[in-house]
């Protein structure tokens, strides 16, 4: 068992609505190319896949998918969509957790990487990657690039989204490099909000190619996005794609 907190089941039913616009088809169509091109004729493995918002729309394009999911309530709502012969789910961490056969695809989408919350267990998931990889095989990771820059003097907190519906900010601790991430959300039409956080540990794209390299894998490439836009100093997040040498 990593330090990632675990989802509770009232968390996993709504987590398919409220994170509606991220499963459209304009969001996930540019991610889903993406993977697809990447897996190619190979079999793809998803860290945390949690409601298979990605692994099951994958599945569907013909890439035979694998997942590994803590949180037997996320599983237990991806298998209403589809079934285990299908699409595989094994209960455990994506640090530690060993699935049978090789993979041309690793992945791991949607911050989920800073779930682990010390340097050592994100480490070993690059480790658990590359061992799941085939030679030639890649490790993709999507990330947030920390928005340290827009903290004034004196400022821990950064809020990435207000809206009626829903407040979300940020709160940093420079020092341990953790943040907890802080969602108020509107609840019917009564004017209550629903509180809830979660702690993560952010990591910069410089660390997370050091954390290749300790794995035995090699940067082939970073985007801004799955679009294939560049990386650039402004970037708010990056798509990264480490390779196993052949």
């Amino acid at each position: 068992m990593t330090s990632s907190e675990l989802w509770t089941r009232a968390t996993a039913d709504r987590y398919d609505a409220e994170e509606a616009e991220a499963s459209s088809a304009a969001v996930l169509g540019p991610t889903l190319a993406f993977l697809a091109e990447l897996a190619g004729d190979g079999r793809a493995l998803e860290f945390a896949i949690g409601t298979g918002r990605v692994g099951v729309p994958l599945r569907e394009r013909g890439v035979p998918v694998v997942g590994i999911e803590l949180s037997e309530h996320m599983a237990a709502v991806l298998r209403r969509k589809i079934d285990e012969g299908t699409l595989p789910v094994v209960i455990g961490d994506m640090a530690t957790t060993v699935v049978p056969g090789g993979f041309t695809l690793v992945y791991l989408v949607y911050n989920t990487i800073t779930n682990l919350l010390t340097q050592d267990e994100q480490v070993e998931c690059f480790r658990n990657a590359a061992r799941h990889l085939e030679p030639g095989g890649r490790f993709v990771i999507e990330l947030g690039v920390p928005p340290l820059r827009l903290l004034p003097p004196g400022q821990v907190a950064v809020p990435f989204d207000v809206s009626q519906q829903h407040l979300g900010f940020d709160t940093f601790d420079l020092v341990e490099q953790m943040l907890v991430s802080h969602h108020f959300t509107r609840d019917g039409d009564d004017g209550h909000y629903r509180r809830e956080n979660s702690r993560h540990r952010y990591a910069w794209p410089a660390e997370l190619d050091l954390m290749a390299r300790i794995a035995g894998l090699e940067l082939e490439r970073r985007v801004a996005d799955w679009d294939g836009s560049p990386f650039t100093q402004d970037s708010a997040k990056h798509v990264s794609v480490w390779r196993k040498p052949a």
